[in-house]
C-alpha cells in the first residue's frame, strides 16, 4: 500500500468523505518568498505534480470500479475490496503521503496554483483520516446508491464491451458479485451489531430493488432480466462468430444462476431480517456519538461552520423569502387565494403534466433536451470556457426508477467515450411537473452540473485529485445558481416557469428546514414530510421521497442553498467593488476554473480576482 487515491464518494463511490469543512489554516503566503528563484519554484512545483500523479495513479490502482468509471480497462474483471481493512489500510497510506508531502514540499515554495493543490490535498487528506472513525457509518443499503443497486447500473452504464475480453471480464464481474455483494452484506450485519443500521421504511425499497433486479430470464420466465438484456445486446454488436457469442451468452447466463441470483436472494433475506429489528427513529441523533456524527456531516457538506441551529434558522428565513416572491406571480397570474391554495392549483392542472404514457415520457426527454441545446446557444454571454464532452438526457432505469430519485447527473468518462447524462425519473409522472422542468434542467445539465464537472474534468494542468474531487457546497450550490442564472438571461417567460424556479429554490431552502429538523431536532419522518407538503408546492410523493432521501443522506441537503447564497454574495460583492470593470464571464471562470473548493478557499480566490483588477 504505497499511494493514495482521492476521489469523490459520491461520483465514484470510494468508501471515504471527500466533502471538507471549512479550512483556513496554510493560508499561503501573499507574496512568494525571495529565497526560492523562478526556476527553483518550476522546478519544485514538477516535482509536485509528478508526485501527485504518482499517488493518484497508484492509489486509483486499488478501485478496479473507479478505473473502469475513468474508461482504463484495468482489472476489468474485478470489484473494490468493499472489507474495512483495506479502507482502514488505504487510510494509513493517506497519512503517510501527507507526513511526505509536508516533509518534501513547503507551502511557500510553490507557486499560487500549486499552493491550491497543496492546500486541497492536505484538507482532502486530512478529512479520511478524520473520517476513519466513521466508517462503520453511512448506510450502505439504501434506495438512493444503495450497493443492491449500482451493482447492475455500474455493469450497464460503466462496463463497455467492445471486445470479445471485455465480454468475459463482464461475465467474471458477474461471477465475483456472490463475494463483492456477500461482503457488504457482512459489514451491514456487523453495523448492525452496534446499533448503526437504517431506518425500517429503507428495507422495503432495497428488498424490492433487490428483487426486480433478478427478475426475468434467466432468474424468472418472461422477458430478459435487465443484466442479461445488457449483456445481449453489448455483445451482439461485437465482430466476433456465432460460437463465439453462443459460448458468451451460455456464461452470462451460467454467472447469473450461480453467483448473482444466489448473492441477491441472500441479501434479501437478510434484508428481511434486519428489517424486523429496525426502528422507526430516523435521524442520526439516534446512532452511537450521533450528535457528534451530525456535526461532522454539516460540516463536511457545507464546508462551513454553521451550526445546526443556525441552518435551521436560515432555512425558515429563506422559506418565507421565497414565499413572498411566489405571491407576486400569484398577482401576475391573477389568482384570487392564499399561497397554499395556489400551490394546489397548480398541482391539480393537468395542463402542467406530461401524459402518463411511453409516448408522454418520450415528449419529456425530447422537450428537456431542446431546453438544454437553446442554453447552449446563449453560454458566450456569460462564459468564457465550455465543456467539450457531451450530454445526453435519458429515463432512469426501470430496475430502479421506484426508489431513485427525481433526477440526478452522471459525468462523463476520462476517455469522453461516454457522455455526461442527465436523468430524469419519469417512474410517476406527475412527481416532473413542466413548470419545474426548465431549472431542472438547467441544474442537472447546462449551465449547471454537465458545465461544472465536465469543465473541471478536461482543465489542464490541475493534479487528477482534483478534477475528479468534489465539494458538495461547492458543486450543488453551483447547480442550485445555475437554476438562478438564466433568469438573468431572459429565460423563465412563462410566470408558471419562473414559479418552477422559485418552487425549486423553496425546495432547497425547506431541505436546511427539514434536515436539521429530522437529524437535530428529532422530527420524525411524517412531521418532515408535512413540512414539505404544507410548505412547498410540490406533490406528496415528491415530498414522501425527499424526506427518504435526506434521512440516508445527514446534511447533503444543506449544502445546496448554502453554497448558492455564497455564489451570490460574492458575485454581488464583487460587483459593487468593481463597478463597470465587473465582467461575468470573468467571475464564473474564477469560479469554475478552480475546480471544487472549500467556499472559504472561493471566496479567497474571488477577493484576489477583485484585487487584480483593481
Amino acid at each position: 500500500m504505497k499511494k493514495y487515491l482521492m476521489l469523490s464518494a459520491c461520483v465514484l463511490a470510494l468508501p471515504v468523505f471527500l466533502s471538507a469543512c471549512s479550512q483556513s489554516e496554510n493560508k499561503p503566503a501573499t507574496k512568494t518568498k525571495a529565497a526560492v528563484t523562478q526556476m527553483d519554484m518550476q522546478n519544485i512545483n514538477q516535482k509536485l505534480d509528478a508526485w501527485f500523479e504518482t499517488v493518484f495513479m497508484d492509489g486509483l490502482s486499488k478501485y478496479p470500479q473507479q478505473l473502469t468509471t475513468l474508461g482504463i480497462k484495468k482489472d476489468y474483471d474485478k470489484w473494490n475490496d468493499p472489507s474495512k481493512a483495506f479502507s482502514l489500510d488505504q487510510t494509513d497510506e493517506t497519512s503517510r503521503n501527507l507526513a511526505h508531502m509536508r516533509a518534501n514540499f513547503k507551502l511557500e515554495d510553490l507557486d499560487t496554483d500549486h499552493q491550491l493543490s497543496y492546500r486541497l490535498f492536505e484538507i482532502q487528506a486530512q478529512n479520511q483520516i478524520d473520517g476513519a472513525k466513521w466508517w462503520d457509518y453511512g448506510y450502505k443499503f439504501n434506495q438512493m446508491f444503495g450497493v443492491q443497486s449500482t451493482i447492475p447500473s455500474f455493469l450497464i452504464n460503466r462496463h463497455r464491451i467492445d471486445t470479445l475480453s471485455d465480454a468475459e471480464a463482464y461475465i467474471a464481474r458477474l461471477n465475483g458479485v456472490k463475494e463483492y455483494l456477500g461482503a457488504h452484506v457482512k459489514n451491514e450485519k456487523a453495523r448492525a451489531t452496534k446499533g448503526i443500521q437504517p431506518p425500517l421504511y429503507v428495507y422495503d425499497h432495497v428488498i424490492r430493488d433487490a428483487k426486480n433486479i433478478i427478475k426475468g430470464e434467466p432468474f424468472t420466465k418472461g422477458d430478459l432480466s435487465t443484466i442479461l438484456s445488457d449483456f445481449k445486446k453489448k455483445i451482439d454488436k461485437l465482430d466476433i462468430t456465432d460460437e463465439e457469442r453462443e459460448k458468451l451468452y451460455a456464461g452470462a447466463i451460467t454467472a447469473l444462476k450461480t453467483s448473482f441470483k444466489p448473492a441477491y436472494e441472500n441479501l434479501i433475506a437478510e434484508m428481511e431480517v434486519m428489517q424486523a429489528k429496525a426502528t422507526t427513529d430516523d435521524g442520526v441523533w439516534r446512532l452511537p456519538n450521533g450528535a457528534e456524527y451530525y456535526a461532522m456531516r454539516l460540516k463536511r457538506m457545507t464546508t462551513t461552520d454553521m451550526t445546526a441551529k443556525e441552518i435551521h434558522d436560515l432555512g425558515l428565513s429563506e422559506v418565507a423569502r421565497i414565499h413572498g416572491e411566489m405571491r407576486a406571480i400569484m398577482k401576475q397570474v391573477g389568482f384570487k387565494g392564499t399561497l397554499q391554495e395556489f400551490f394546489t392549483q397548480v398541482k391539480n392542472d393537468p395542463a402542467q403534466y406530461y401524459e402518463d404514457s411511453d409516448a408522454g415520457r418520450d415528449a419529456y426527454l425530447s422537450d428537456a433536451t431542446k431546453m438544454i441545446d437553446i442554453m447552449k446557444t446563449r453560454l458566450d454571454e456569460v462564459f468564457i470556457v465550455k465543456p467539450k464532452a457531451g450530454l445526453v438526457v435519458k429515463k432512469v432505469e426501470a430496475f430502479r426508477e421506484k426508489s431513485a430519485g427525481k433526477a440526478f447527473y452522471t459525468q462523463p468518462s476520462a476517455d469522453g467515450t461516454t457522455p455526461g447524462t442527465y436523468y430524469a425519473n419519469l417512474y410517476q409522472i406527475t412527481d416532473m411537473p413542466k413548470y419545474q422542468m426548465e431549472a431542472l434542467a438547467y441544474h442537472e445539465g447546462i449551465p449547471g452540473h454537465h458545465m461544472q464537472i465536465a469543465i473541471q474534468m478536461e482543465l489542464e494542468n490541475v493534479p487528477k485529485f482534483r478534477k475528479y474531487g468534489r465539494f458538495t457546497a461547492y458543486s450543488e450550490g453551483w447547480g442550485l445558481y445555475s437554476e438562478y442564472l438564466p433568469k438573468e438571461m431572459g429565460f423563465y417567460q412563462d410566470p408558471y416557469s419562473d414559479f418552477g424556479r422559485l418552487a425549486m429554490e423553496l425546495w432547497r431552502a425547506a431541505r436546511l428546514v427539514v434536515d436539521t429538523g429530522i437529524h437535530d431536532k428529532k422530527w420524525t419522518r411524517q412531521q418532515a414530510i408535512d413540512y414539505l407538503t404544507t410548505n412547498t408546492p410540490n406533490p406528496e410523493n415528491d415530498c414522501i421521497k425527499a424526506i427518504e432521501r435526506y434521512i440516508i443522506m445527514p446534511g447533503q441537503a444543506t449544502a445546496y442553498k448554502i453554497g448558492m447564497i455564497k455564489i451570490l454574495a460574492l458575485r454581488e460583492d464583487a460587483k459593487a467593488k468593481l463597478g463597470d470593470k465587473f465582467d461575468i464571464r470573468e467571475y464564473h471562470n474564477v469560479i469554475i476554473s478552480s475546480g471544487p473548493v472549500p467556499l472559504s478557499i472561493m471566496e479567497e480566490r474571488v477577493d484576489d480576482w477583485v484585487a487584480s483588477k483593481g
